[in-house]
C-alpha cells in the first residue's frame, strides 16, 4: 500500500525531476534578446520549464478533495442503487473492489500514480465498493440492532477523527517517520497480508470460520484493532512523502499521487472501523 506513494520518490525527489533541464536557462535569456517578455511563475523552481511549477500543499488539498469528492458521490448512488435493489450488492461490491485493486496495482507498478485519469477512476471504483460494502454491514451484517445511518456515521466521524489525529502528531513530531519506522510499518503491513490469506485458505475447509479473523469474536476485535492501527500509522507516511516531495520540487501533478495514497488508506481505515463497530453491534 505504501507503493503507491514511495514510488514517486527517487534520490529524495519526484523521480525524473530536474532532468534534461540544462538549457531552459539559454531559452530564456535568447527570449529576453529578441525583446519578448521573460515569464515568470511564482511557485517554479530552478531549472523548470517556463509554465511549469512545483507541488504546493494546496495542490495535495485540492487534489485529494477532489478525489474524495468522486469517492463519495459514488458511493452514495452505489448505496441508493442497492437500497432500490439488494441483488445489485455483490455485483457493485465485486466490481468496485476489484477494479479499484486493479487500478492501484496499474498504478503502482507502471508508475502512474500522477495520472489523474487513473486515480479518479480508482475513486469513482472504490465508492462503488464503499456504498456496497457500508449497506451490507449496515442493513445485513447488524440487521437493525443499530440504524443504517447511525452505524455509517458512527464510521466515517471515526475515520476522519483518526486522520485528524494523525495529522496532529505528524506535524507536532511526536512520532517521527524514519527509515526503521517505515521498515516497522512494512513488515505489520505484510503480516496482516498474509494473515487475510491464511484465514481465506482455511476458510475453504472449515466451513468458512478460517483462523477466526473475521467471526466477530475476541480474536476478530483484536485483528481489527491492529488493522485500525496500521492504517492510521501509514498516514503519517502519506504526510511525510508529501513533505518530501513539496522539498524536493516535484511537478505539480505529483499530487495525484498523493491524493491516491491518503483514499487508500482512508478506504481501508474506513472498512476496518465499520467491520469493528459490526462486531459491537450484532448478536
Amino acid at each position: 500500500m505504501r507503493g503507491v506513494l514511495r514510488d514517486n520518490q527517487k534520490n529524495g525527489g519526484y523521480a525524473g525531476f530536474g532532468t534534461g533541464m540544462a538549457g531552459a536557462g539559454q531559452g530564456a535569456v535568447m527570449g529576453q534578446q529578441l525583446g519578448q517578455p521573460q515569464q515568470t511563475d511564482p511557485y517554479a523552481r530552478p531549472g523548470q520549464p517556463v509554465g511549469a511549477r512545483s507541488m504546493t500543499i494546496d495542490d495535495v488539498v485540492t487534489k485529494t478533495a477532489s478525489t474524495l469528492g468522486v469517492l463519495i458521490v459514488t458511493a452514495l448512488i452505489s448505496y441508493f442503487l442497492i437500497h432500490q435493489n439488494e441483488g445489485l450488492a455483490m455485483p457493485l461490491l465485486l466490481v468496485g473492489g476489484l477494479g479499484g485493486f486493479v487500478l492501484v496495482m496499474i498504478a503502482t507498478f507502471g508508475r502512474k500514480q500522477d495520472n489523474p485519469a487513473i486515480v479518479l477512476s480508482y475513486a469513482a471504483l472504490e465508492g462503488l465498493f464503499v456504498g456496497a460494502i457500508s449497506f451490507v454491514f449496515a442493513n445485513f451484517v447488524v440487521a437493525g440492532d443499530i440504524s443504517a445511518g447511525m452505524l455509517i456515521g458512527q464510521a466515517v466521524l471515526g475515520t476522519f477523527g483518526v486522520f485528524g489525529g494523525m495529522l496532529i502528531v505528524y506535524k507536532t513530531g511526536a512520532i517521527r517517520v524514519t527509515p526503521r519506522f517505515t521498515r516497522m510499518l512494512f513488515a505489520g503491513l505484510v503480516g496482516v497480508i498474509v494473515l487475510i490469506l491464511a484465514n481465506l485458505v482455511v476458510g475453504f475447509f472449515n466451513g468458512g470460520e478460517g483462523l477466526g479473523l473475521r467471526s466477530g469474536g475476541p480474536i476478530a476485535i483484536i485483528f481489527s484493532l491492529v488493522c485500525i492501527g496500521l492504517a492510521a500509522f501509514s498516514f503519517l507516511i502519506d504526510f511525510d512523502s508529501a513533505d518530501r516531495l513539496i522539498r524536493a520540487g516535484a511537478p505539480a501533478k505529483a499530487a495525484w499521487g498523493i491524493a491516491l495514497g491518503l483514499t487508500v488508506t482512508l478506504v481501508w481505515l474506513y472498512v476496518e472501523i465499520l467491520r469493528l463497530l459490526s462486531y459491537f453491534n450484532s448478536d
